[in-house]
């Protein structure tokens, strides 16, 4: 399989970069990312001169870049595994426009861990009816968006969850109100990220929590998409539940 790396320069780039040299018989054509930096493939600082080289692109840039991106994916037919999170509606509305002529992978988070927790949440929310829901996620200091995409994707794996007013973070005198999910983002020092569900009842309170203590599964983990993608043949939106064969 041939691969282009998008945002190859940034660190988490680097990660997948050497995760895929040290790890895969994967090969790297091409890098795209804001700053050149000399490797052994070649690398671009826009997709405007590139051409159709690879299988898959595996994104891990900026959500600015997400026009760009597109537009090459539609014109070379190349499928995409979008592993970058903070997109606009707009630009969401142009990875589903792309879906619809290039299988693409999109999701909040690349770790089989966490999207097993997804999957916990949701059963858990099923069944503690009533109980107080609050989301922790914590990151390093260098991360841009707030809440992270996987504190999204717990949200969103939540029973109802368009039935319930979604707090970000709480000050002043405010009483805690009903259905209502509370939603936290830590940032600072080189924290590769924590996501922590708590369902607060009468006299209990479950808590749910996922720690990544290195960021190479999050490049194993779009690696594993990639592969996956490579071999599936239909135009389609597709997640991590897809890949994982989780029903």
């Amino acid at each position: 399989m041939r691969v282009i790396l998008s945002g190859y320069n940034g660190t988490m780039g680097q990660v997948l970069k050497n995760y895929i040299q040290e790890s895969t018989d994967i090969e790297i054509v091409a890098g795209v990312g804001q700053h050149a930096l000399e490797e052994v493939f070649p690398t671009y600082t826009s997709y405007t001169d590139l051409e159709k080289v690879a299988d898959v692109i595996i994104d891990f840039s900026h959500h600015a870049g997400t026009a760009d991106l597109v537009e090459y994916a539609s014109r070379t037919l190349t499928k995409v595994v979008v592993a970058t999170t903070g997109h606009t509606p707009e630009e969401l509305v142009l990875i589903d426009e792309l879906a619809t002529k290039v299988g693409v992978v999109y999701a909040g988070n690349y770790s089989l861990g966490v999207n097993v927790l997804v999957e916990l949440v949701k059963k858990a929310s099923e069944l503690l009816l009533g109980y107080d829901i609050e989301v922790i996620e914590k990151h390093h200091n260098k991360k841009v968006d707030a809440p992270s995409g996987t504190a999204k994707m717990l949200v969103n794996a939540v029973k109802d969850t368009d039935e319930y007013n979604k707090v970000y973070g709480r000050h002043g005198d405010m009483k805690r109100g009903e259905k209502e999910i509370g939603i936290h983002a830590v940032r600072g020092g080189t924290i590769v990220g924590e996501h922590e569900v708590i369902f607060a009842g009468e006299d209990e309170v479950i808590e749910i929590k996922h720690t990544a203590l290195s960021k190479k599964m999050f490049a194993k983990g779009s690696v594993t998409a990639a592969n996956w993608l490579n071999n599936t043949d239909e135009p389609k939106l597709y997640s991590m539940k897809d890949v994982l064969g989780i029903e």
